[in-house]
Protein backbone atom coordinates (compact mmCIF):
# COMPACT_ATOMS: atom_id res chain seq x y z
CA UNK A 1 0.00 0.00 0.00
CA UNK A 2 1.25 3.84 -0.58
CA UNK A 3 -0.41 7.11 1.64
CA UNK A 4 0.80 10.44 0.14
CA UNK A 5 0.20 13.87 0.90
CA UNK A 6 -1.66 16.14 -1.57
CA UNK A 7 -1.53 19.86 -1.00
CA UNK A 8 -5.08 20.78 -2.84
CA UNK A 9 -5.28 24.21 -4.30
CA UNK A 10 -8.58 25.87 -4.04
CA UNK A 11 -10.59 25.26 -7.21
CA UNK A 12 -10.29 21.30 -7.23
CA UNK A 13 -13.13 19.04 -6.98
CA UNK A 14 -12.36 15.98 -4.47
CA UNK A 15 -13.90 13.22 -7.27
CA UNK A 16 -12.91 11.04 -9.89
CA UNK A 17 -14.61 13.07 -13.04
CA UNK A 18 -17.01 16.06 -12.75
CA UNK A 19 -19.70 16.18 -15.21
CA UNK A 20 -18.71 19.75 -16.01
CA UNK A 21 -14.86 18.74 -16.59
CA UNK A 22 -13.54 20.73 -13.88
CA UNK A 23 -10.29 20.38 -12.57
CA UNK A 24 -10.27 17.19 -9.77
CA UNK A 25 -7.03 16.06 -7.84
CA UNK A 26 -6.78 12.90 -9.47
CA UNK A 27 -6.01 14.77 -12.62
CA UNK A 28 -2.44 15.49 -10.18
CA UNK A 29 -1.89 12.08 -8.94
CA UNK A 30 0.44 9.81 -10.71
CA UNK A 31 -0.94 6.09 -12.18
CA UNK A 32 -1.02 3.41 -10.47
CA UNK A 33 -0.01 -0.09 -12.29
CA UNK A 34 -2.57 -1.61 -10.16
CA UNK A 35 -5.05 -0.57 -7.08
CA UNK A 36 -6.73 3.07 -6.89
CA UNK A 37 -6.40 5.67 -4.76
CA UNK A 38 -8.74 6.70 -2.68
CA UNK A 39 -9.06 9.85 -0.87
CA UNK A 40 -8.87 10.01 2.96
CA UNK A 41 -12.16 12.22 2.84
CA UNK A 42 -13.15 15.37 1.25
CA UNK A 43 -11.89 19.33 0.95
CA UNK A 44 -14.77 21.44 -0.50
CA UNK A 45 -14.15 23.18 -4.27
CA UNK A 46 -12.99 26.54 -2.41
CA UNK A 47 -11.15 24.96 0.50
CA UNK A 48 -6.86 24.22 -0.07
CA UNK A 49 -4.49 22.25 1.71
CA UNK A 50 -3.57 18.39 3.36
CA UNK A 51 -5.42 15.98 1.35
CA UNK A 52 -4.52 12.23 2.13
CA UNK A 53 -4.60 10.07 -0.49
CA UNK A 54 -3.93 6.25 0.20
CA UNK A 55 -4.39 2.78 -1.80
CA UNK A 56 -5.49 0.82 1.66
CA UNK A 57 -9.07 0.56 1.88
CA UNK A 58 -8.76 -0.29 5.20
CA UNK A 59 -6.69 2.82 6.09
CA UNK A 60 -8.79 5.35 4.61
CA UNK A 61 -12.48 3.27 6.12
CA UNK A 62 -10.53 3.78 9.60
CA UNK A 63 -9.16 7.76 9.35
CA UNK A 64 -13.24 8.84 8.28
CA UNK A 65 -14.88 6.79 10.65
CA UNK A 66 -16.32 9.14 13.34
CA UNK A 67 -15.45 6.19 16.04
CA UNK A 68 -11.90 7.16 15.89
CA UNK A 69 -12.10 11.09 16.39
CA UNK A 70 -8.86 11.43 14.13
CA UNK A 71 -8.60 15.79 14.50
CA UNK A 72 -8.50 17.62 11.58
CA UNK A 73 -6.81 21.33 11.68
CA UNK A 74 -7.67 24.08 10.11
CA UNK A 75 -6.29 27.65 8.98
CA UNK A 76 -9.40 29.61 8.75
CA UNK A 77 -9.30 33.25 8.25
CA UNK A 78 -13.18 34.75 8.92
CA UNK A 79 -14.77 38.34 7.81
CA UNK A 80 -16.46 40.14 10.88
CA UNK A 81 -16.10 40.69 14.58
CA UNK A 82 -15.39 37.94 16.82
CA UNK A 83 -15.55 37.96 20.71
CA UNK A 84 -15.37 35.79 23.37
CA UNK A 85 -19.07 35.12 23.29
CA UNK A 86 -18.94 33.32 19.67
CA UNK A 87 -15.57 32.27 20.28
CA UNK A 88 -17.38 29.92 23.98
CA UNK A 89 -20.49 29.32 22.18
CA UNK A 90 -18.61 27.58 18.83
CA UNK A 91 -16.44 25.31 21.51
CA UNK A 92 -19.78 24.50 23.74
CA UNK A 93 -21.75 23.24 20.85
CA UNK A 94 -23.91 24.73 17.89
CA UNK A 95 -27.04 23.02 16.56
CA UNK A 96 -26.66 22.67 12.66
CA UNK A 97 -29.07 21.07 10.37
CA UNK A 98 -27.36 17.57 10.71
CA UNK A 99 -27.32 17.96 14.48
CA UNK A 100 -25.06 19.20 17.42
CA UNK A 101 -21.34 20.48 16.19
CA UNK A 102 -18.37 22.33 17.94
CA UNK A 103 -14.77 22.72 17.37
CA UNK A 104 -13.00 21.00 19.30
CA UNK A 105 -10.04 23.90 19.80
CA UNK A 106 -9.88 27.78 18.29
CA UNK A 107 -6.67 29.16 18.20
CA UNK A 108 -5.89 33.16 17.56
CA UNK A 109 -3.41 32.67 15.11
CA UNK A 110 -3.24 36.79 14.53
CA UNK A 111 -4.34 39.18 11.51
CA UNK A 112 -5.66 42.93 11.38
CA UNK A 113 -9.18 44.28 11.31
CA UNK A 114 -11.88 42.33 10.30
CA UNK A 115 -10.33 39.85 8.71
CA UNK A 116 -8.77 37.64 11.29
CA UNK A 117 -7.20 34.26 11.15
CA UNK A 118 -8.39 31.27 13.85
CA UNK A 119 -6.53 27.76 13.85
CA UNK A 120 -9.59 25.08 14.56
CA UNK A 121 -9.57 21.54 15.35
CA UNK A 122 -12.42 19.56 14.80
CA UNK A 123 -12.83 15.49 15.25
CA UNK A 124 -15.26 14.25 12.38
CA UNK A 125 -15.64 14.82 8.93
CA UNK A 126 -18.96 15.94 8.66
CA UNK A 127 -19.78 18.20 4.89
CA UNK A 128 -19.15 21.88 5.37
CA UNK A 129 -18.61 21.89 9.07
CA UNK A 130 -16.33 24.43 9.62
CA UNK A 131 -17.77 27.03 6.95
CA UNK A 132 -21.17 25.97 9.04
CA UNK A 133 -20.12 26.48 12.49
CA UNK A 134 -19.08 29.91 11.77
CA UNK A 135 -22.00 30.74 9.27
CA UNK A 136 -24.37 29.95 12.41
CA UNK A 137 -22.49 33.06 13.93
CA UNK A 138 -23.31 35.24 11.47
CA UNK A 139 -19.92 35.09 9.73
CA UNK A 140 -18.30 34.75 6.89
CA UNK A 141 -14.94 32.37 5.86
CA UNK A 142 -12.89 33.87 3.28
CA UNK A 143 -10.10 31.35 2.95
CA UNK A 144 -9.84 27.82 4.43
CA UNK A 145 -6.76 25.57 4.46
CA UNK A 146 -6.31 22.62 6.43
CA UNK A 147 -3.11 22.17 7.88
CA UNK A 148 -3.44 18.38 9.85
CA UNK A 149 -5.19 15.00 9.46
CA UNK A 150 -4.73 13.20 12.51
CA UNK A 151 -0.17 12.92 13.27
CA UNK A 152 0.04 14.58 9.76
CA UNK A 153 0.90 17.85 8.74
CA UNK A 154 0.76 19.92 5.76
CA UNK A 155 4.75 20.62 4.74
CA UNK A 156 5.24 24.36 4.18
CA UNK A 157 8.06 23.09 1.21
CA UNK A 158 4.74 21.04 -0.37
CA UNK A 159 3.54 23.42 -2.75
CA UNK A 160 0.17 23.34 -4.20
CA UNK A 161 -0.97 21.04 -6.86
CA UNK A 162 2.08 18.90 -5.65
CA UNK A 163 2.29 15.63 -3.96
CA UNK A 164 4.50 13.60 -1.99
CA UNK A 165 4.88 9.93 -0.09
CA UNK A 166 4.74 10.03 4.11
CA UNK A 167 7.90 9.16 5.30
CA UNK A 168 8.18 6.01 7.84
CA UNK A 169 7.48 8.10 11.20
CA UNK A 170 4.48 9.61 9.45
CA UNK A 171 3.01 6.18 8.55
CA UNK A 172 3.64 4.84 11.39
CA UNK A 173 2.14 7.49 13.35
CA UNK A 174 -1.33 7.37 11.15
CA UNK A 175 -1.80 3.48 11.39
CA UNK A 176 -1.16 4.22 14.94
CA UNK A 177 -3.59 5.97 15.28
CA UNK A 178 -6.86 3.85 13.88
CA UNK A 179 -5.03 0.77 15.79
CA UNK A 180 -3.37 -1.04 12.59
CA UNK A 181 -0.15 -2.32 12.05
CA UNK A 182 2.20 -0.67 9.53
CA UNK A 183 1.97 -2.55 5.94
CA UNK A 184 6.00 -4.07 5.11
CA UNK A 185 7.14 -2.22 2.07
CA UNK A 186 8.09 -4.96 -1.14
CA UNK A 187 11.57 -5.47 -1.49
CA UNK A 188 11.78 -3.31 -5.06
CA UNK A 189 9.66 -0.47 -2.87
CA UNK A 190 12.76 -0.38 -0.24
CA UNK A 191 15.23 -0.62 -3.12
CA UNK A 192 14.16 2.52 -4.48
CA UNK A 193 13.92 4.21 -1.54
CA UNK A 194 16.94 4.05 -0.39
CA UNK A 195 18.00 4.83 -4.65
CA UNK A 196 16.08 8.11 -4.40
CA UNK A 197 15.23 9.12 -1.34
CA UNK A 198 11.62 10.71 -0.13
CA UNK A 199 10.18 11.59 -3.41
CA UNK A 200 8.64 14.99 -4.09
CA UNK A 201 6.88 15.86 -7.45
Amino acid sequence: PRTMAYHKPAGELTTRKDAAGRPTVFDNLPKLRSGRWISVGRLDFNTAGLLLVTTDGELAHRLMHPSYEIEREYAVRVLGEVDEAILQQLQEGVMLEDGMAAFASIKDAGGQGVNHWYHVTVREGRNREVRRLWESQGLQVSRLIRIRFGPVSLQRSLRAGRFQDLTAEELAALYAAVKLPVPEASPRRRRAEARHGRRKR
